[in-house]
This record gives C-alpha cells, structure tokens and sequence, in this order.
C-alpha cells in the first residue's frame, strides 16, 4: 500500500476548509508574480533617465512609471495577505482537529502506554507537534507556491533584456542550489529527528524533575541528583554544537555563493564592455543589480521550507506514532465479578519484548484480603499492580476478578470496583470538595466531609481559608505531599470500591503525616480486598499474605512470621531495614 503524503495526511483533517489551502497557493502565486511586475517599471524609469540624459526634466513618465510600480507592489501585498487569511483558517482548523483526534484517542488508551510516554512528551506532541503543522500550513506552503513562481517570472526577466547577463546571474544561484541540496538532504531529515527527540526527551525529563521538586526539598539534594535530567540537557547542548559546527562550512559556501551575483556581474559588465560601453549594457548592468538580490532572498526561503517540511515529517510521524497505539479490545462477552478475589494465571508481560518485567506470575488473593507486594526497585511489583486494573493487558495467562476474566468486564464497571492510591497522588486545580467528589461525582456535600474525616483530613481543612471550597493551586494555597496523599484517601474512601490498590502511599509523608495516614488507609482497607506495595516493611506485619519479588518472578509468598522463618530474601530486607529504623531513632535522640 503505497504510503499516504505529508499533504493528504494533513488535509484529511481540513474538512471542507480544504479548499482553502489551494486557494490560497493560487494567490500567492500571483502576488509572487505581481511582484515583479514593480521591476519592468524600475527598467523603464532607468531607460527613460539613461536616455535623457543630462537633460532630466524630459523624463516626463518617471512619475507615471513610479506610482505604477507602488500600485502593483500594494495589489501584490494585498493578494498575499488574503494569501494568508485562506491558509490560516485552514491551518487552524486542521492544528485543531489533530488536537481533537490526539486528546480523544488518549484518553481511549490504557494508562500503561500514557506511562510508557510519559506526561511531558505527550503534552509536546499535542502541542508542539501540531503546532508544527499549522505553521507550515499557514506560512511555508503558500510561500513555496510563491516561491516557485518567482524564479519563472525572474528567469524570464533575466533572459529578455539581456540573456548574457541573465546566465551570469544564474551561475552563483546553481552553486547555491547544489550547496543547499546538500545539507537538506537524508542527512538532514535524519538530524531533524535527532533534533526532535532531543528536546522531547529534555520536556519530558522537566516535567519529572518539578514533580520531584518536594523530594529535592525534603532531603536536601541538588539537581545534580537528578541525573537523567541533567543528562537530557547535556546531550541536547552536545547535539546543537556538533550540529551547528557541522553546517558552519557548508553554510559559508552557500551564503558566499547566493551573494557573490554582484561580483559574476560586474566580471561579465568589464567583459561585455570592451567593446565601449553602450546605454543598453549601462541600463541591463544597474537594472541586474537591483533584481538579482530577489534571487539570493528566494533560494534562502526554498531551503527553510525544505527544513520546514522536515520538521512536519518529523512531527506527523510522531503524531501518528500515538495513533498507532491501540487502545485496551473491547469485551468479548459482558461479565459482572461474583466476589472480588483476584487470581493471576501464568501472567506474563515485556515493556520492550526483551526482557519481562512479569514473568509467569501466579497468586491468590481471597476477598477481603490484604496482600503486600515487596522486594528491590525493578521487581515489578508496580507492574504487577497496574496490570490487575487493566492500565494493560498481559502477553501471557490472565488476570481473573471473582472467576470473571477482567478482559470480559466493561471498563466502566472495573473502574468502579478498584480504588488507587499512588505514592504521587495528585490533586486537580480545583477546590477540596471537587477533587474528592471525583471518586463519586453524585456525592452531597456531606458524603464529602464525612470521607475527608475518615481520612484525617479535617486538620487540613480548618487551616484553609475556604475550608473545603478552597481551590487548591491559587494564591498561595498548596499542600504537601502527605496532605495531597490524605486528600487522595478521602476520595477514595468516598467511592468505596471493593477493591484497593495501594501504591506506596506513605511515600511523601512527614512522620505526622505518615501517622494519620495509616490511621486513614486503616479505615479506607476495613473489608476490602487489598493489594499493597511497600518499602516500609512494618506496614505490611498484618498482611494476609506478602509475595516478594525479584526480575519479574515470585521469589517468596507467605505471611511476615513465615518469611522470617524461611531465612531468605525478606528476612534480609527485614534486618535492613530494622537496622535502618534503629538508626534513625537513635539520631533523633542524640539530636
């Protein structure tokens, strides 16, 4: 199938304002043309003095001649603006049906390939990306029309009055032309791309690195712990060197050629001269002089446009790259759970089909029950957590709610049934009371402040100057990331899901915090069938069960006393960190 234009692609998204766009090539096209028309008169007002000369004031259609030249330059910027009004009305419908499709086709996507971008690049492609379209829909493709129609009009202008002249003229364009091809070439396309993931990836890491500032803030690191940030903007300041260094040759060349038209002309005016200098070779010498610099002006704008069009390559790839993406298959046969246990069958799942991050995992986990998820960074105990709501499917086994494979429950109706809370939670730019109706958007004022009294939140709401109507995000009014994780409690409290998926939700919080947050998640867990991760290990001592894990494997499962019984990897990390907790007592009683 043969791959569809940059051009088509674009204008299926014009709709009916696609005729636009080709208008406004037909008017750029002839304001191009008009423009040079002011030319043929500058010929003709340098004839007429040549000609009169030294008697001047017999140039009786200088005048004439001069406001005919104004007329036609004032129709050409006329013509090219109505040009631009066309294009920009088709560009912004066409940036803004891009937006549309993108936002509608993301939130259809499973929350595991948003992560798997990340926030800051997605905003870059909806944004940036699309912004790239309209530019070059609005501005470069109706100064291409212009632009290809102006070396017509000037070649012939350079070959009526003198086609000696005109082919010296032509030289240093050629030269400038070759040149050219050169650094907008494969090449070219290819460091574009290079460009453009370069500062994605440097907008993305950003977006982390402010989100981390509290934990910067809380223990005293520079930015220098954010390695991967500091790493984005150093390879973004290699790549624009190298680049820029690269092109500082070929550019020279290129500029010294589209300039030296005047040093051609006056080779070939000495030349032609020999012979005695005559009034029509003074006349065609000075009228190539001041027309030829439009030549130079031309190719420089026929080689933005090439970059242009390299830019929007680069962003419709990236545009259609999210597309591509595949949103979670519908049910195949509508199911309601009969209870709410959760069973993992031979699960497996691979980020990048290499290596997996859940590897043929199976367990239990009985209604009403709590399960803690532990072991190193890279386990895959987030993975495992994600993959039970359905933020993705598994490669391999199934994931069964109640005997219901999840795969065969609207997603409306899982939705309602689990509950998150994440180690950064976040709250929306809106008051206390919208963002904890969230979890129940029919809920009166009262279920509101009930939840956010189950989930010790009142302390919070009394300093606030317009306790639950305070929006948060305005005038100074921010909450820490401990209070924003008993915010996040409140609303789930208040949706009551059945089932709740506790991501280290302690993470943030100050030691006060963190004490009223496990007095909230106690209330919020009372009957639920609960999958907890954690690195604080003394918050799990009452799981029903805790499945240590390890590369994408169940390494060991059993409750706190038979893990420590067993003598393996628990029993290690439950030394570490019971050495760790004795130390910071120890260093808050010296202090």
């Amino acid at each position: 199938m043969k791959k569809q234009s940059n051009l088509s692609r674009l204008m299926s998204y014009a709709g009916r304002h696609k005729i636009l766009t080709y208008l406004s090539w037909i008017l750029s096209v002839i304001s191009a043309l008009l423009a040079l028309v002011p030319f043929w008169y500058i010929w003709r007002i340098i004839h007429d003095i040549l000609e009169v000369s030294p008697d001047f004031s017999r140039a009786y259609s200088i005048t004439h001649y001069g406001w005919q030249a104004v007329g036609f330059a004032v129709i050409s910027v006329i013509v090219y603006i109505a040009a631009l009004m066309c294009s920009h009305i088709s560009a912004f419908r066409v940036a803004s049906n891009i937006r549309k499709e993108l936002m509608r086709h993301i939130t259809a996507l499973p929350l595991g390939v948003t992560e798997k971008y990340g926030s800051g690049k997605l905003r870059r492609i909806v944004n940036t990306s699309s912004s790239a379209t309209e530019n070059y829909l609005a501005h470069r493709l109706p100064d291409k029309a212009g632009a290809v129609a102006t070396p017509a009009g000037l070649l012939f202008l350079l070959v009526v009055f003198d086609w000696r002249l005109g082919l010296l003229s032509l030289i240093p364009v050629v030269l400038g032309f070759l040149i050219m091809m050169k650094m907008t070439g494969k090449n070219m396309e290819q460091k574009m791309e290079e460009y453009q993931n370069a500062l994605s990836d440097m907008s993305n890491e950003a977006v982390e690195y402010v989100r981390g500032i509290p934990v910067v803030k809380t223990f005293g690191q520079t930015i220098f712990s954010f390695k991967r940030f500091k790493g984005t903007i150093d390879n973004y300041e290699k790549w624009v060197i190298a680049y820029t260094k690269a092109l500082r040759l070929p550019m020279m060349f290129y500029t010294t050629a589209i300039n030296g038209v005047f040093a051609f002309l006056i080779a070939g005016g000495i030349i032609f001269a020999r012979g005695g200098v005559t009034d029509t070779l003074l006349l065609n010498l000075i009228f190539y002089i001041i027309i030829t610099p439009v030549i130079g002006t031309t190719l420089t704008k026929i080689m933005f446009m090439s970059e242009d069009a390299m830019i929007v390559n680069d962003a419709i790839n990236r545009i259609d790259e999210v597309l591509k993406e595949k949103p979670l298959p519908e049910c195949r046969k509508v199911q309601e759970p009969f209870n709410y246990s959760i069973t993992l069958e031979e699960v497996s799942y691979s980020y990048d089909g290499k290596k997996n991050a859940l590897d043929h995992i199976s367990l239990s986990i009985g209604q009403g029950q709590k399960a803690a998820l532990v072991g190193p960074s890279g386990g895959g105990k987030t993975t495992l957590a994600n993959i039970v709501t359905r933020f993705f499917d598994p490669q391999k086994g199934r994931i069964l709610i109640g005997n219901v494979d999840i795969r065969d429950i609207p997603k409306e109706v899982l939705m309602n049934k689990i509950s998150f809370v994440f180690q950064n939670s976040r709250l929306i730019k809106d008051s206390i009371l919208e963002n904890v109706r969230m979890g129940k958007p029919n809920a009166s004022r009262e279920e509101v402040i009930q939840a956010l009294d189950a989930a010790q939140c009142m302390d919070i709401i009394e300093k606030l100057p317009d306790g639950i109507d305070t929006v948060v995000g305005t005038n100074g009014v921010y909450l820490s990331g401990g209070e924003q994780q008993r915010i996040a409690i409140a609303r789930a409290i208040l949706k009551n899901a059945p089932i709740l998926i506790l991501d280290e939700a302690t993470a943030f919080a100050d030691p006060d915090n963190e004490v009223r947050v496990g007095q909230a998640l106690s209330v919020l867990s009372k009957g639920k069938t609960v999958i907890m991760i954690a690195h604080r290990l003394s918050s799990i001592t009452d799981a029903d069960c805790i499945y240590v894990l390890r590369d994408g494997k169940i390494a060991e499962s059993g409750t706190h006393e038979e893990l420590i019984a067993q003598n393996g990897i628990f029993t290690h990390m439950w030394k570490n960190y019971s050495e760790a907790a004795k130390w910071k007592i120890a260093k808050e009683v010296s202090l």
